[in-house]
């Protein structure tokens, strides 16, 4: 059934932040801020570790995809948040609606599944660290990640699909700063209940399962960690637990209220903020609490400063 035949409206009004409008000049100059700090922070994790043969192991191999699923993740609503920051008529089309709403879910999940596979990495590093190399092998780490994009391609485009099928009458406006999917479900007039019921079952496949893996791994290192002493090795892969579980915190915590819990959420405000915490605070935190405190990372990029700044003499 062709799309005209399924929603009357051509173009949704995003209402955007609940901000007065004397504030819009602030915001507007944090949130830019943060968004370029989200971009340059993860393109510069990118560049040290392809530059850096020392940070060419499953961890950065992983931290690599997951700093450009930040970048592009972030990518998908700042932009056009911070444009409608000075528009007057802050609409967006159908389909564009539409895609953003595909495209945020693809790498929402994409984390989820990323973060994951970092934890299954530290298992194996601390865990097994006489095998760690033949457990982690190539082969593996980007099997890991081709089947992270294929999960998060079918969740996304199921939700799309289902989308597509609901009709949006009079009211085109979403109480919202993007095309959040929630959002979009309590302004349908159609039934959602096959919406809601798909939102929660692929909600427990990608982000409940996930966590649960997650949990699992760090209970398996804890249980590691107090048999006996730790050895140099272990002590090192400890070193990056902590802000894997930052981020896990981060992450995990805004997209369980926000999405796996939606009724509990009685206030659309409330909604904005949790959103704003994933979409725009936590990309710009990964570069700091998880690679820039690293020291590995840290000495690739004072080799990279100590090479720019022997060129540029």
């Amino acid at each position: 059934m062709r799309r005209e035949n399924q929603s009357s409206v051509s173009e949704f009004l995003l209402l955007g932040l609940p901000i007065r409008p004397e504030q819009q000049a602030m915001f507007f100059a944090l949130f830019l801020g943060m968004y370029l700090t989200t971009v340059l922070g993860n393109l510069l994790v990118i560049l040290l570790i392809r530059l850096d043969s020392r940070l060419h192991t499953p961890m950065y191999f992983f931290l690599s995809h997951l700093a450009f699923t930040d970048v592009s993740f972030s990518s998908v609503t700042v932009p056009k948040m911070l444009m409608d920051m000075h528009a007057k008529y802050k609409s967006i089309p159908y389909e564009g609606c539409v895609s953003q709403m595909y495209f945020f879910i693809f790498f929402t999940d994409l984390d989820s599944f990323l973060i994951t596979s970092m934890a299954y990495d530290r298992y194996a590093a601390i865990c097994h660290p006489l095998h760690y190399t033949t457990i982690m092998r190539e082969e593996l780490c980007a099997l890991l990640v081709a089947i992270s994009w294929i999960l998060s391609c079918a969740s996304s485009l199921s939700h799309t699909l289902l989308l597509t099928q609901l009709s949006f009458c009079a009211d085109n406006a979403i109480p919202h700063f993007f095309c959040d999917l929630g959002a979009l479900l309590k302004i349908s007039c159609s039934g959602i209940f096959l919406n809601e019921l798909v939102m929660f079952t692929v909600g427990v496949v990608v982000i409940t399962l996930p966590f649960i893996c997650i949990l699992v791994s760090y209970g398996y290192i804890g249980a590691t960690i107090m048999k006996g002493p730790s050895t140099k090795g272990i002590c090192k892969a400890l070193s990056t637990c902590g802000s894997h579980l930052s981020v896990v915190s981060l992450y995990y915590g805004a997209i369980f209220g926000q999405y796996l819990f939606p009724k509990l959420s009685n206030f659309i405000d409330n909604d904005i903020i949790v959103a704003l915490m994933y979409t725009v605070v936590t990309p710009m935190l990964n570069p700091f609490i998880y690679s820039l405190r690293n020291r590995d990372m840290k000495e690739a990029l004072g080799k990279l400063f100590g090479r720019a700044t022997s060129l540029s003499r």
